[in-house]
């Protein structure tokens, strides 16, 4: 019987989005298990500064998640490699669905489900057979909030697609990660007294007593990538958010 194994030595991993939060770490994490990274943001200063910390065996490029044919040029750049990270996502957007503009709600759509949509599209022809892809939604499909229509509905239509991408490009793996809430950039929009004030109160609701961290989530996109048995599920982290 053949044991999964956590080493990625001399495999490659494209992460877009990996520049920050649960991205970066997921680029630090697939490093120590020997992998070499490629890290993609829109943000060029974001790119330096996240291979400055990443160190020899990684590389970052600058590219608009939104731009179909930057995507494809990317992609033809890289050439073949191992394992598909997407977990880019703009600050939340949320509010009453009467007072947000369908735009808003677009703006959503584009970096969350098309932005993904346009990255499978472009990889799989470059993807290792015995590859994977891990795309990222949260929990607010399952438990949404008010005023979080526009990221629920994002974050369901996720789930249909990474069932549709697990039949479809077999065997490549497809799988979809779902956090709760974690301590990102993801919520730079708040200050910093109403981001502690939230983690705080948050944490305290949960079963494990505290919200999650980037370091916790990366290590379950490393399981992803090793277990040759996975496709075509969901993967809750939320800290038990949804028990309760």
């Amino acid at each position: 019987m053949t044991i999964a194994s956590t080493n990625l030595q001399n495999q490659r991993v494209v992460l877009l989005g990996g520049t920050s939060g649960i991205g970066l770490a997921t680029a630090h994490a697939a490093l120590a298990a020997g992998a070499s990274v490629k890290v993609i943001s829109s943000r060029s200063q974001r790119v330096a500064e996240a291979v400055a910390s990443l160190g020899e065996r990684a590389e970052g490029y600058t590219v608009d998640l939104n731009n179909e044919s930057a995507l494809r040029e990317l992609f033809e750049q890289i050439g073949t490699f191992d394992h598909l990270v997407y977990s880019a996502g703009d600050s939340l957007q949320t509010g009453a669905l009467v007072d947000m503009s369908l735009d808003t709600v677009r703006q959503v759509f584009d970096v969350r489900v098309f932005g993904a949509i346009s990255a499978v599209k472009y990889a799989a022809p470059f993807l290792r057979p015995s590859g994977s892809v891990m795309l990222t939604s949260g929990v607010a499909s399952l438990r949404p909030q008010k005023a979080c229509v526009a990221l629920a509905s994002a974050c369901s239509a996720m789930e249909g697609l990474t069932r549709a991408l697990a039949v479809e490009l077999a065997p490549i793996r497809v799988n979809l990660v779902s956090p709760g809430l974690v301590r990102t950039p993801l919520w730079a929009n708040l200050s910093e007294a109403d981001r502690e004030a939230l983690f705080a109160a948050s944490g305290a609701a949960l079963p494990v007593g505290r919200v999650g961290e980037a370091e916790d989530l990366a290590q379950t996109y490393v399981y992803l990538m090793t277990n040759r048995y996975t496709t075509g599920q969901t993967i809750i982290v939320d800290g038990g958010g949804v028990l309760v």
